[in-house]
């Protein structure tokens, strides 16, 4: 019997430190509303406390999953976190994850594929599944600190990044569930954007800091602007295709929330009306590798998902590295 991966519950945290544009522009010293809402979307973010770190992010949206979907923490095979904005180095944040939600029956791992991480995990998981009789859950989580590594003066990071964590709980079904995916990526942008301190290629050394200061988020050089509305129509058609299905026969498409005029350009290359999206960035900023996991609940909360219903995800970062899942929805919204 084939075995597929289910999507059973989603869930999601984000941070009560809420910051408007307005705040943000108060930090870097100018007036940014204006720009930001017109050109990317964005209203306001949320950042984490003082004393949270991304686990704790992570954790809070894995119980809210596993709570909704009535699955006890020992019932987990699998804890996969998407991130790039980790615990430690090492080891994974997917341990820290596993032992606060009290899944001690399950392996664990982290996945960097930068802000295309979680729909990377995604893809893995739900093809273990399919592999392995063994894994019966899997948790896949999305967790992003950013605002740690964010330099407040920095317009152009201080704008845009945020925080917060989404969870998906996979079931093996006998029905799919998956449907299929695609990763890409195009190593020659891995010098553009990213935390280039505190690994081997630039350790956190007192010289290092005194120099050029505490690991940050930069911007180092541009991505071609039309990146992600070139490479994401792509993407979707060749999942949903190898699938047997049109575009048309896509229900909700979500894309990363990083800016609202690439998902307008890319809903018009594909020929599809906005109507099929959903979005958070007004609301939350651009949570990397937690914004697709968190606006498929919000949706799902809003009541935009049906049984039966086909959803794409989609997913571009650092890197840069790309990603697109494919699900007819199975799990009762």
């Amino acid at each position: 019997m084939s075995r597929y991966a289910t999507i059973v519950s989603t869930g999601r945290y984000v941070p009560k430190r809420m910051l408007t544009n307005a705040d943000v522009g108060r930090l870097v010293g100018e007036d940014v509303d204006a720009w930001l809402v017109e050109n990317v979307g964005i209203r306001s973010r949320h950042w984490m406390g003082d004393d949270e770190r991304t686990s704790d992010l992570a954790i809070a949206a894995s119980k809210q999953a596993l709570a909704r979907a009535g699955v006890d923490p020992l019932e987990i095979d699998l804890v996969v976190v998407a991130t790039d904005t980790p615990d430690y180095v090492s080891p994974a944040t997917a341990a820290v994850v596993q032992a606060g939600i009290g899944a001690m029956e399950a392996g664990a791992y982290d996945v960097n594929a930068a802000c295309a991480g979680w729909v990377t995990a995604v893809d893995a998981a739900s093809k273990a599944i399919a592999a392995d009789e063994s894994y019966r859950h899997v948790l896949v989580v999305g967790a992003y600190g950013m605002s740690r590594y964010i330099d407040t003066k920095d317009k152009r990071t201080a704008t845009l990044f945020a925080d917060g964590a989404g969870a998906v709980l996979l079931r093996a079904g006998d029905r799919p569930g998956f449907l299929g995916g695609k990763l890409s990526a195009n190593g020659s942008f891995h010098d553009a954007l990213g935390i280039y301190t505190g690994g081997t290629a630039r350790p956190a050394t007192a010289e290092t800091v005194a120099a050029s200061g505490p690991p940050r988020v930069e911007f180092v050089r541009r991505f071609p602007p039309s990146f992600n509305v070139e490479h994401w129509p792509g993407l979707v058609r060749t999942v949903v295709s190898r699938a047997g299905l049109a575009i048309a026969d896509v229900d909700l498409f979500v894309f990363t929330q990083i800016n609202i005029r690439a998902i307008e350009a890319t809903m018009l290359a594909l020929d599809q009306p906005m109507s099929k999206t959903h979005s958070t960035m007004e609301r939350w900023g651009y949570t990397g590798s937690a914004c697709i996991p968190m606006t498929l609940d919000d949706a799902v909360l809003a009541g935009r998902v049906r049984a039966g219903q086909h959803i794409v995800l989609c997913a571009s970062g650092g890197g840069v590295c790309m990603g697109t899942v494919l699900f007819r929805w199975t799990a009762r919204a």
